[in-house]
């Protein structure tokens, strides 16, 4: 593989490091956010650090069949950040790309044009597929992948390593040669402005922030006895939950969402969809409610408005509901919004101490939504 120095392409200019780009350098790795999903910078990381980068360690994986390039502005020259290529593998026409952005040059685009313009010059010099690795908690890096062409591949257990806890799994997104142009499609498009909402209840993508709630929802006992097996969760699996809820959703695995009351701001309860078979287009939902929102019609305008969602935008054909059978008031939220009693699987959940608990499955199409 033969790459030239430099590369214009997407509205960026790839070129290689110089020694007035020391201070930009520093800027955009000593920065938290960079420090954080690339661990193998040095901390503090100082001018003497990008020093070395710029006359030995750029040059070397120049060396080494990779590639480093300082990613610059058009118009100025002046350094936003860099894109590479690591870890070739020429036999399979194989290399790793990873980037970073300074603070400064965050959200306008410019690590998805410069991760396109680069994995455009690599196919065009002989490169057969390029790899992509994110930390799942790395939303913005993942939307990176999508905007450049790369589809998530599955998981990468414990190939990242922690600063000081350790190692961890990493997220494989990949573009080959021959895939088409443009973003990738994307299975759980973004909510419309962020919000689903029907003026009385809204609906919005989980963070964070919310774990504490979810939490102390999911911990009460008539909710986990509507779970199969009916085992209240742990704090530290519901705070990953929440730290992880932009990440299924860029992955399609599973669209997590907070039930709000549009009046007062209160958080209501949560609700969720997930794919059962992507290939007929069949998802499958839930939800629960906190006790004080009960009773008011919440729950089934959530689950209309989500509803409404999956067989709009995200395009499903079908979605199923598996309930507890004598879970009768979820019974009648899924009745309201249209649902149909489909079949009842004995034995089909996990229970406590190795029982077995049947499941009464709920279907809706899109003609029968009320």
């Amino acid at each position: 593989m033969s790459l030239e120095q430099v590369v214009e392409a997407h509205g960026v200019r790839l070129r290689p490091f110089r020694a007035e780009d020391v201070a930009d350098v520093v800027d955009g790795c000593a920065d938290p956010l960079t420090q954080r999903f690339i661990s193998g910078l040095p901390s503090p990381y100082t001018e003497t650090d990008a020093r070395w980068w710029i006359d030995a360690g750029a040059p070397a994986a120049w060396a080494g069949g990779g590639a480093a390039y300082a990613i610059a502005d058009p118009a100025t020259d002046r350094l936003l950040g860099t894109v590479g290529l690591s870890n070739p593998v020429p036999t399979r026409g194989q290399a790793e790309i990873g980037y970073w952005v300074r603070p400064a040059a965050r959200g306008r685009g410019v690590a998805a044009a410069a991760t396109r313009a680069l994995s455009e010059h690599a196919f065009a010099a002989g490169t057969a597929r390029l790899e992509l690795l994110t930390d799942a908690e790395n939303g913005p890096s993942q939307r990176v992948a999508l905007a450049a062409g790369f589809r998530y591949e599955g998981s990468r257990r414990s190939a990242g390593c922690n600063r000081n806890t350790g190692r961890h799994d990493l997220l494989a997104w990949v573009r080959l040669a021959g895939d088409p142009p443009g973003p990738t499609a994307r299975l759980l498009p973004d909510l419309p402005d962020g919000v689903l909402t029907d003026q009385v209840v809204a609906l919005r993508r989980l963070a964070p922030g919310d774990s504490e709630l979810m939490y102390r929802l999911h911990s009460r006992p008539e909710v986990v006895a509507n779970q199969a097996p009916p085992v209240p969760p742990t704090r530290e699996a519901i705070e990953r939950r929440c730290r992880l809820a932009e990440s299924g959703w860029l992955t399609g695995d599973i669209a997590r969402l907070l039930i709000t009351d549009v009046v007062s701001g209160e958080p209501a309860g949560s609700c969720g969809l997930s794919y059962t078979d992507v290939a007929s287009g069949e998802a499958s939902v839930g939800y629960a409610l906190l006790p004080d929102w009960r009773g008011r019609g919440y729950a089934t305008r959530a689950i209309r408005l989500l509803a409404g969602w999956a067989f709009g935008p995200a395009g499903m054909a079908r979605l199923t509901a598996g309930t507890v059978p004598d879970n009768t008031a979820s019974h009648r939220v899924l009745e309201r919004v249209g649902f149909e009693r489909e079949a009842l699987q004995r034995g089909r959940l996990p229970g406590l101490a190795g029982t077995r608990l049947d499941d009464l499955t709920f279907a809706l199409l899109p003609a029968h939504l009320r």
